[in-house]
């Protein structure tokens, strides 16, 4: 008997299995539908998304809403509070070093620092020397000196350590150190880092050095949680040099990997008061993946003085109704009065910062935006695109990078104000990650990062609007179709 006659043979229970298993789809739809209206603080645009992909993909847009977009905000807001009430600040001690205003005559850089420091919570400080990096390999380079010349304290906190040679060789001289005394805590998140395995990580352990994940998530279901993951990168030797910016740790990260080629990224390195901002930072999230709370003199030595930039740490995180550097961007770009210089490597940016950036380029700013030409996640750099002609429409420069992969987030404001951190601009680097960065009062390293955009200007093509909209209608589709999904990307 063949097996079409067998299947026609036994037809009305296959139709009914149909009818069942379409059924049980649109139950398990209604209710996960009615789970993504209660969740709290979710933006219209996302829960229109989750909504369209449950339906239209039952089943299957369910698993998705589990791993991309169920968030557990509420309860970790209340673990980062505790954190946050548990360290305190009174240790900081940098009470000679903030600024309560930086320039009372320039009423917008007035307004931008009062913004910064309400969702910062911490003022500018002076007194500091920052270093912008722009080779990934001499940034490796100086983090390894600021390892080998640490006396007391190493402080590691990474979104994403490779096991590879890279990894392996840094975390070689973090054991090597902690055997010569020196109290080393790592800190790591649990799935960007999710290689790290037992037999990469046992030689830390057996070395002395503290080592703590964050975010692991304490069912199966957590653990692979997509979102509310710690996207930071920050180093911190003796409490007195730190490092933060974009960059990881791995072969890639050094333009090792072929598919990816040169690594073009943005990192800082500081000296000064704003480094117990930035240990701060670190101590909270230490505090909320152990419970210990680090206090002590070696972590917060007494601030001196170590040049006269004025810098202010930034931390966020998905907590709240009010997201840090979603807030700090939208602000400087409206601020804007001549021009704004934007890098980042992952462009699907919320509605908000597209009408912003249209309304500067209406009001006769010189907007210039570089984002990657292309991208590990391919669906970003698609999603992004579609925001292209509205943009420059308006006036924006849209240049895409050519060279390799570049990884860069800074943002130039006038000359005179910039910031260089972690995030990202999309919804998931301002709304869903927890992130840091540095605000800089300063005109020397705003004109630095602005030699540094044009030259990396040098290596990227600029989109050209004549020729953007002769594009193939299958490439607007494709575009258009990802930009759905922009809400959780």
């Amino acid at each position: 008997m063949s097996l079409a006659t067998m299947w026609w043979d036994n037809w009305e229970s296959h139709v009914w299995h149909v009818l069942e298993t379409f059924v049980l789809g649109y139950l398990l739809t209604l209710i996960l539908i009615r789970w993504v209206l209660l969740t709290p603080n979710r933006a219209a645009a996302s829960t229109t998304a989750w909504i369209l992909t449950i339906i239209l993909l039952p089943f299957v847009g369910g698993l998705l809403f589990a791993v991309f977009g169920i968030n557990r905000v509420e309860r970790r807001a209340a673990r980062k509070q505790a954190a946050r009430k548990a360290v305190g600040k009174s240790h900081l001690s940098l009470e000679h070093h903030e600024l309560k205003t930086i320039d009372p005559e320039d009423e917008a850089i007035e307004r931008l620092r009062a913004l910064t420091t309400r969702v910062a919570g911490n003022q500018p400080t002076r007194g500091n020397e920052v270093e912008i990096l722009c080779d990934t390999n001499r940034t490796l380079g100086l983090i390894k000196q600021a390892v080998l010349a640490a006396r007391e304290t190493l402080h590691f906190e990474y979104y994403i350590w490779q096991p590879d040679r890279t990894g392996r060789n840094l975390r070689d001289l973090l054991i090597q150190r902690a055997r010569e005394g020196v109290k080393v805590r790592f800190l790591y998140d649990g799935l960007g880092s999710m290689w790290l395995g037992r037999k990469f990580l046992k030689p830390m352990r057996e070395a002395g050095i503290q080592i703590a994940t964050f975010l692991p998530g304490q069912t199966f279901r957590e653990k692979w949680s997509i979102n509310l993951r710690n996207h930071r990168k920050i180093v911190i030797a003796d409490g007195e040099v730190g490092f933060t910016g974009g960059m990881n740790i791995g072969n890639e990260y050094l333009g090792k990997n072929p598919e990816l080629g040169y690594w073009r990224d943005s990192h800082l390195r500081l000296r000064g008061p704003a480094v117990k901002q930035l240990q701060q930072v670190f101590v909270e999230d230490w505090y909320y993946a152990t419970g210990e709370v680090l206090k002590d003199q070696d972590c917060f030595p007494p601030t001196e003085a170590k040049g006269d930039v004025i810098a202010q740490v930034i931390a966020s995180e998905p907590a709240g109704d009010t997201h840090a550097f979603l807030a700090v961007f939208f602000a400087a770009i409206n601020e804007a009065r001549e021009r704004i210089i934007l890098a980042t490597s992952y462009f699907v940016p919320p509605d908000p910062l597209v009408t912003a950036l249209q309304n500067a380029a209406l009001r006769g700013v010189e907007v210039k935006l570089l984002v990657a030409g292309r991208s590990a996640h391919s669906s970003t750099v698609l999603a992004g695109r579609s925001y292209y002609e509205t943009l420059m429409s308006a006036g924006v420069q849209i240049y895409e990078y050519q060279q390799g992969l570049l990884h860069s987030k800074t943002l130039t404001i006038d000359g005179c104000w910039s910031l260089v951190g972690s995030a990202n601009f999309d919804n998931r680097s301002l709304i869903l990650n927890f992130e840091a960065g540095v605000a800089l009062y300063d005109e020397g390293l705003a004109r630095t990062l602005e030699e540094q955009f044009e030259s990396d200007l040098a290596r990227s093509k600029r989109v050209d609007p004549v020729e953007w909209e002769k594009r193939p209608a299958r490439r607007i589709i494709v575009e258009n179709a990802w930009r759905l999904f922009a809400p959780v990307l």
